[in-house]
């Protein structure tokens, strides 16, 4: 039997390994658009490669149906990664907080001992090979890349991502071969990415970063709050809170809704404690000028805009504040608001939302429901997880599960 990989990435690389320690006489050839296996392994957690998640459940994954999950997390959970890694030479870091690493430190490590494995499993391999087209024809797939025809397929499966980093070679390609078989599929978005707001400010405070509590409003309505750092850039936030939940909020603006963000600058203190403490702090500064003194409060590039919200001059001394404004200066500060207007694009995302309907797979083999041997693994479905291994932990879950049915 002749089986087609279009995706060298985690997905794809797990379900070939899967399937040839299962039935070594398999033929796999493997599609991939870079010079290498593996590219976006390479990149995740900042070249760390936040491998996996010790604490998986379906509450962890955005997409129309997040529980479609289920059973590949039950199958492959993760004492069945733990082991998987342990089959390739991979130890690995667990952390406390549930994140794990590769015990190197480096995500290289990751890529190379799978480029080992499937040396050793003699698997095909066709880089800088750009899929243009899949058809089938007599129960056989053909594939097309490079303008050539690869024939004879009995199985394909796409484990081809969508369109975040492009700077990768990451296209929608995967969502084409799929609408080319009938299959539909939601509206793709960025995820885990920065998000652009409205304020003309925003590059007067580029570079402050500060633990915050952040509360998403879609429509005025409360959707969402994370703990988390909050980094205030060029073009409007970032930070692992704002990549966090930028996943719902990307979501919402794709649909049109009103997007913001309300940024709690002092989560441990109410709003009155806070303007309490900001009035005992000014008692013995009464000469000073307000934005000289709340340099001791807040960043000094916070300050100005903080006064210019709170419609306070700079020059401002301390003598002449009243009570109504330092309310005003502390109802700010715990709930700084933000008018999310877009995002970074996919240039930026660590993830896509969106994609394939979970609705036309099968979830204990994840092949179409519409058309027989073609299958479907990793980002290409409409699934997405939460920032801390979750996607990988999909990508190689679902590909786990492909890799057992493809021998079948």
């Amino acid at each position: 039997m002749k089986i087609a990989i279009i995706g060298g990435g985690a997905a794809g690389i797990i379900a070939v390994i899967t399937a040839k320690r299962l039935n070594k006489d398999l033929q796999i050839d493997i599609f991939d658009a870079n010079k290498s296996l593996g590219k976006k392994i390479l990149a995740s957690g900042n070249g760390r490669c936040n491998i996996s998640n010790t604490k998986i459940t379906s509450k962890n994954y955005l997409g129309e149906n997040p529980d479609f999950v289920n059973f590949a997390l039950k199958e492959f959970d993760f004492k069945a990664f733990l082991k998987f890694c342990k089959s390739i030479g991979l130890m690995l870091d667990i952390k406390e907080s549930g994140k794990v690493y590769p015990l190197s430190n480096e995500a290289k490590s990751v890529v190379n001992l799978l480029a080992l494995a499937l040396e050793k499993l003699e698997v095909n391999i066709y880089y800088e090979h750009f899929i243009q087209k899949v058809e089938k024809k007599d129960d056989k797939f053909i594939i097309i890349a490079n303008e050539k025809e690869f024939k004879n397929y009995s199985k394909v499966l796409v484990s081809s991502g969508l369109g975040a980093a492009p700077q990768l070679n990451s296209t929608e390609i995967g969502l084409e071969i799929a609408s080319s078989f009938g299959h539909t599929y939601n509206l793709t978005y960025p995820s885990l990415v920065g998000l652009q707001t409205k304020e003309n400010y925003n590059g007067k405070l580029q570079g402050v970063k500060k633990e915050c509590k952040v509360s998403l409003y879609v429509n005025g309505t409360l959707e969402d709050e994370i703990f988390g750092d909050v980094l205030f850039t060029s073009y409007g936030v970032s930070g692992f809170a704002i990549l966090d939940i930028s996943q719902k909020a990307v979501l919402a603006l794709s649909q049109y809704f009103d997007v913001e963000l309300r940024v709690n600058l002092f989560p441990n203190l109410n709003v009155n404690d806070l303007a309490d403490q900001i009035a005992t702090l000014f008692k013995s500064l009464q000469k000073e000028r307000v934005v000289d003194v709340l340099v001791g409060v807040v960043s000094n590039k916070i300050a100005p805009i903080l006064l210019n919200i709170c419609k306070i001059d700079l020059d401002t001394k301390i003598e002449d504040i009243n009570t109504k404004q330092i309310k005003a200066i502390s109802h700010q500060l715990n709930s700084w608001r933000l008018k999310i207007v877009n995002t970074q694009g996919f240039s930026h995302a660590e993830a896509s939302g969106g994609g394939v309907k979970t609705s036309e797979i099968n979830d204990k083999t994840y092949e179409s429901k519409l058309i027989n041997n073609l299958y479907f693994a990793g980002e290409v479905l409409d699934i997405v997880g939460n920032r801390g291994g979750f996607n990988l932990h999909f990508a190689w879950a679902s590909g786990y599960i492909v890799g057992r049915a493809l021998i079948k």
